[in-house]
């Protein structure tokens, strides 16, 4: 085999990371050139086939396709042109990008015949489903009530989420460290856990004194119960041998917890802010769809309402990405402080 066939082999081999002192594999102008056929026929499609219906942001949605499928086609010389230079974070980027090219491929596919069967042949019945030129054109005209309500949907996430963890982890961490505590603690828990967050409802409306702070209770315990399990989990199955030898060399019952229970069970907690995330954000929305006057379960009721489902579909797609973005956040932050057990758990 030559240098060139081992060079071109290596991505393959490696999950597509590019190893220190490999080259780039010259197969990938070839890649790119082919993700960038297909975003430009999506192009010719949407610009050249009559709208079946007037749809105001065709050529706009035209125009991003091209810019689309132009930035791929720029990424095959790009290619060529960094070969040279292996080592470097821009190749590795590159190499990285090319594992994705058949999933480019297919949302082109997608994205095309999307807009045939919805714009160009209306197969599909509206207003249930509109073509991705009805998004681009929410994305353009209603971004500022988007944005704001998206805005106030992190805030209160942020709030809800922040504090059902600090809360959670603490009293895993008393819960997993005293007996005393886990016997009071422990049948409550046991009680309430098990019951969706969206059945206290009723409760926490006429308990709180406004609708944000009734959401943010909601959205605390939704992440506070998986998050507080975990870490009670954690705690309790440290080995002893740890305790053992910390007292030996004279350590406190808060330098026990504190420096041996707590780092012990952090892979237990932070899969318990996976879940407690998770949790949170199925919260959010049905939290928002009451009472509250922005936010994005607001603003898909409001769309579901005046069966505005293009704007439905667009803030579904924004809180999807929202979504994606924080447990990827949270990831990187796992991958730092657990930087021994990077990589056992994917997303």
């Amino acid at each position: 085999m030559s240098v060139n066939d081992t060079a071109a082999a290596l991505p393959a081999a490696t999950g597509g990371a590019l190893p220190i002192g490999a080259v780039l594999p010259s197969s990938l102008p070839l890649r790119f050139s082919a993700a960038a056929l297909p975003w430009f026929l999506a192009a010719g499609a949407t610009a050249l086939w009559p709208d079946a219906d007037e749809w105001e942001r065709t050529g706009e949605f035209a125009s991003l396709l091209v810019v689309a499928a132009g930035l791929l086609a720029l990424a095959a010389p790009l290619t060529a042109a960094i070969r040279p230079a292996p080592r470097s974070r821009l190749a590795s980027a590159v190499t990285g990008l090319s594992a994705a090219v058949p999933w480019l491929i297919a949302l082109a596919l997608g994205v095309t015949g999307w807009e045939i069967l919805t714009a160009k042949l209306g197969l599909l019945p509206r207003p249930f489903f509109v073509p991705p030129q009805a998004l681009l054109e929410v994305y353009l005209d209603d971004w500022p009530r988007l944005l704001d309500c998206f805005a106030a949907s992190l805030r209160l996430l942020v709030t809800g989420y922040a504090v059902g963890s600090m809360l959670g982890v603490v009293t895993g961490v008393a819960i997993g460290w005293s007996r005393a505590v886990g016997y009071w603690v422990h049948p409550v828990l046991r009680l309430i856990g098990p019951l969706p967050a969206t059945a206290w409802l009723p409760i926490a409306f006429f308990a709180f004194p406004t609708s944000w702070s009734a959401s943010v209770f909601l959205i605390a315990l939704a992440s506070g119960v998986p998050v507080t399990v975990l870490t009670w989990s954690g705690v309790a199955g440290v080995n002893s041998a740890y305790y053992d030898i910390a007292r030996t060399l004279g350590a406190s019952q808060r330098f026990l917890v504190l420096k041996v229970a707590v780092p012990a069970a952090m892979p237990h907690v932070f899969v318990g802010l996976f879940m407690g995330l998770g949790a949170s954000f199925a919260v959010l929305v049905v939290a928002e769809m009451l009472g509250v006057k922005s936010g994005v379960g607001w603003y898909l009721q409001w769309a579901q309402g005046w069966a505005a489902y293009g704007n439905m579909y667009a803030a579904l797609l924004v809180m999807a990405l929202l979504c994606s973005g924080l447990v990827t956040l949270l990831f990187r932050v796992r991958d730092r402080l657990l930087a021994w057990q990077k990589g056992m758990l994917k997303w």
